[in-house]
């Protein structure tokens, strides 16, 4: 196994619990991309990362993320599977009436430091990105 892959796996199974304190394993520039769903957003270094998590959050009632599978795609790029569950507050949807419970995180890690962090709350969509089945 990678150290990538033990970065990405830790890193999730701390996030699973909720527990979200952790801030090394962030590169200072880092890349941070929510891909779809209803308000997708971009940006750039930690401040900009947590801006917009923070905003995403805001947007959403009892938001879970649950890891399922961990794969390495490459020596820089681990794709994290994760089962959905929350409801969008101001379309007043469950995230299943949006399309799908079945996400996706794209880490790409160098030198044990994610560089940039891709959402996907539609896995199909990640997978056709990446060139992969499921």
């Amino acid at each position: 196994m990678s150290e990538n892959l033990d970065i990405v796996r830790s890193l999730r199974a701390a996030w699973d619990r909720g527990d979200f304190s952790a801030t090394d394993w962030a590169d200072c520039e880092i890349e941070y991309v929510i891909v779809d769903g209803p308000t997708p957003r971009r940006s750039k270094g930690m401040a900009g990362m947590a801006k917009c998590w923070r905003e995403f959050l805001a947007d959403w009632q009892d938001w879970q993320a649950q890891t399922t599978e961990v794969r390495e795609l490459d020596s820089e790029q681990v794709l994290a599977l994760v089962d959905l569950a929350g409801r969008h507050r101001a379309v007043g949807l469950d995230v299943s009436q949006l399309g799908s419970t079945r996400g996706a995180n794209l880490f790409h890690v160098r030198g044990r430091k994610v560089t940039k962090f891709v959402i996907y709350l539609d896995r199909d969509r990640a997978l056709a990105d990446l060139g992969l089945k499921d």
